[in-house]
């Protein structure tokens, strides 16, 4: 689950040594991460100086099942209330979405799925992990259609760099998953 990343010398992951805690984190913990800020001076020019403002710009990751609405609203309360100095914070945005939880797959397709990773894998046995639990698609998706299975694939090959502003895909890996892909898809076919 980290290996894959490349970390500066010295430099470890968060909870490396407990892959199981990693993978709760990465899939069922929230995260607050601050993707943006304006307001701020440069390092060259940077000097003990009061601001006129600071904005930030922050993304909350939330476990799947937490309702959006519900976050934005802890969030709101949490940022303007009792505010140090009484300092003006403002909330703008609330680009909610609703986080999703795969289904637990029928045995059937479960194979099938392992069966085409190792046709187009090189022998390697099928490994899965939870990612994508934010993306709001999914879950709509799921609304539309609650009786099926939805499975969701992602590009996140070797060196992929997924998110960073040098993102890329690996084209032999990119190649696999789409051979995989469309020996799932015939295996389905074959079923109906």
């Amino acid at each position: 689950m980290f290996k894959k990343y490349d970390f500066a010398e010295g430099v470890e992951a968060m909870s490396q040594d407990n892959l199981p805690q990693m993978y709760l984190n990465n899939t069922w913990s929230a995260n607050l991460s601050i993707t943006g800020a304006s307001g701020l001076p440069a390092t060259a020019t940077a000097g003990n100086v009061v601001r006129a403002s600071t904005q930030v710009r922050c993304s909350l990751r939330l476990p799947p099942n937490m309702n959006p609405k519900n976050a934005t609203e802890i969030l709101r309360e949490k940022l303007t209330k009792n505010v140090p100095y009484n300092c003006k914070v403002t909330l703008e945005g609330g680009h909610e979405g609703q986080g999703w939880c795969m289904k637990e797959m029928e045995p059937w397709l479960d194979t099938a799925m392992r069966n085409a990773g190792k046709a187009f894998y090189d022998g390697k046995d099928t490994g899965t992990y939870g990612m994508g639990g934010s993306i709001p698609f999914l879950a709509e998706l799921d609304k539309m259609y609650p009786e099926a299975t939805i499975l969701a694939f992602g590009l996140i090959g070797p060196k992929a760099n997924a998110h960073a502003p040098n993102e890329c895909i690996n084209l032999t890996y990119a190649k696999k998953l789409t051979c995989a892909l469309s020996h799932l898809i015939a295996e389905v076919g074959n079923r109906a």
